[in-house]
């Protein structure tokens, strides 16, 4: 049953950077220093904050739907257990922008990420032309 894994962690994840959503909303408007925040709007830890969430809700949502697709067509595509792999390894991407902000961490994950969630949506869509459309 390859893809649960990619929905189950999908939702997690997404739960996880909307929560992360309510800690950027009270730096904008309940902190101390929210006016510092909102002036760096653009540039440095607030704008690479922004960038994980948004990235990582993404990067969930693309789980799910990737999930739910090789769940559904798993008998007409191949590879399906490493386009798996890949979407998952896939949320590396804003969990490593969050390790470069708040842990001064090298990019490295964000490029693995990166690459890995790009593989897998164009790995599925080759999958998807390669199938019959009378085996949909």
């Amino acid at each position: 049953m390859t893809g649960k894994n990619n929905i189950a962690i999908g939702f997690l994840t997404m739960g996880l950077f909307m929560a992360y959503g309510f800690l950027l909303i009270y730096l904008r408007d309940f902190a101390p220093d929210k006016e510092a925040w909102v002036n760096s709007y653009s540039v440095g830890k607030h704008f690479e904050s922004r960038l994980a969430h948004v990235h990582g809700n993404l990067f969930a949502f693309l789980n799910i739907l990737i999930g739910y697709l090789l769940m559904r067509f798993e008998p007409q595509l191949s590879n399906v257990k490493t386009i798996s792999w890949l979407a998952l390894t896939g949320l590396l991407m804003p969990i490593g922008i969050l390790s470069e902000v708040y842990f001064g961490l090298p990019p490295a994950l964000v490029l693995i990420g990166a690459i890995a969630m790009t593989a897998s949506v164009i790995w599925m869509g080759v999958s998807f032309l390669k199938i019959k459309n009378q085996n949909l």
